[in-house]
């Protein structure tokens, strides 16, 4: 019986292994479903295996391979730029274009504006007609020889009988008025008109003060030198300046012994004065019979200043001392010998205002 029941038993041990070996192992711990939707690691019961450590090791290491190999991508857009947008960031800004200039517009432009551009020179070649004016005016294909004389009516009126209606012609140049004349005469195919100006009366400017001749000159030029209207009028010998009036403007004061200011321009409307000029003087010293301050006329030498002085004394040296006024105020002296002067052998200087003569003494 015993026999029996440890054979009984002895053969339930042995099926029951292969049951027991058939059954895989249970994971310690699994993930719930919670940690999975969040992709968080699950948490770790215990020691990982040295298989799962190798193969998180491998996987690491092939990840970083791959991050060295592909390295990550570098976004490149190109920023929008608002335009009514103010920058305030410390960055620095891209490098504006800059726009084209604008072209100024010529359209607003004055009279006055081009009157004050035309060069003074432009002016002593040009006449623009004026009322007064007496025009003579010519067709040259014309067999008729009656009169050719036609004035410039108030307003600026001319009135031609070939051309029409009167037509306005003040401001126009002669050569602007037969170029007019030509469109309106309509008997000729092609009308040859030949303009000049006759008796010139509409540009005027008045002469006062010391000359012989005073009072109203006609000018024949938009603008002239102011010589030739000073020669008309016939200065007297006390002038020395000509003071120039024009209407907003300064007055300008012009030496009448200055030949580049005697090409100073008068242009129409303008009032020139002659008046004397201001007294000026020099002054001698040294070893001079009678120094002090002396009256200076236009074109006095050094001979002659001395001279007007009394002369030298029987002191005086060979040297002759003539300071004057530079740059800056300073002093510029140059240094004759008036023995060479007398003998002819160096010029004699001439002097301006204000000169200081300094005669030496013997031995100086």
């Amino acid at each position: 019986m015993k026999k029996v029941l440890y054979t009984t038993a002895l053969m339930l041990f042995v099926s029951a292994v292969p049951v027991i070996a058939a059954q895989p192992p249970q994971a310690a711990t699994s993930p719930s479903a919670s940690e999975k939707g969040n992709n968080i690691a699950p948490r770790n019961a215990g020691s990982s295996s040295s298989k799962d450590k190798k193969s998180s090791a491998k996987s690491n290491k092939s990840g970083g391979e791959q991050k060295e190999k592909n390295p990550p991508a570098t976004a490149s857009a190109t920023p929008i730029s608002n335009p009514n947008a103010t920058s305030t960031s410390d960055a620095p800004q891209p490098k504006s274009v800059p726009s084209a200039p604008p072209v100024a517009s010529t359209g607003n432009s004055s009279p006055a504006n081009v009157a004050a551009a035309t060069n003074s020179a432009a002016l002593m070649d040009i006449y623009r007609v004026g009322v007064g004016d007496v025009l003579d005016i010519r067709l040259l294909n014309s067999p008729a020889r009656g009169s050719t004389l036609y004035t410039v009516l108030p307003g600026g009126m001319l009135d031609y009988p070939l051309a029409g209606d009167p037509l306005t012609v003040t401001g126009m140049t002669t050569e602007e008025i037969a170029a007019r004349l030509r469109s309106l005469i309509k008997i000729y195919d092609k009308p040859q008109v030949s303009v000049n100006v006759r008796e010139y009366q509409s540009h005027t400017v008045i002469v006062t003060g010391l000359v012989n001749d005073p009072g109203m000159k006609y000018l024949r030029r938009e603008a002239v030198p102011l010589y030739v209207v000073i020669t008309e009028a016939q200065p007297r010998t006390e002038a020395g300046r000509a003071v120039i009036m024009r209407q907003g403007s300064a007055n300008l004061t012009v030496d009448l012994a200055d030949t580049n200011a005697m090409s100073t321009p008068v242009q129409p409307g303008d009032v020139i004065k002659l008046t004397p000029a201001p007294p000026q003087f020099y002054f001698v010293g040294g070893a001079i019979s009678n120094p002090g301050q002396k009256s200076f006329h236009s074109g006095l030498t050094l001979t002659q200043a001395i001279l007007a002085a009394g002369g030298t004394t029987r002191f005086a040296g060979s040297d002759v001392k003539v300071s004057r006024t530079g740059a800056g105020g300073m002093l510029v002296t140059t240094k004759y010998n008036l023995k060479k002067i007398e003998e002819g052998k160096i010029p004699d200087p001439v002097l301006q205002p204000g000169d200081r003569i300094e005669v030496s003494r013997g031995g100086w």
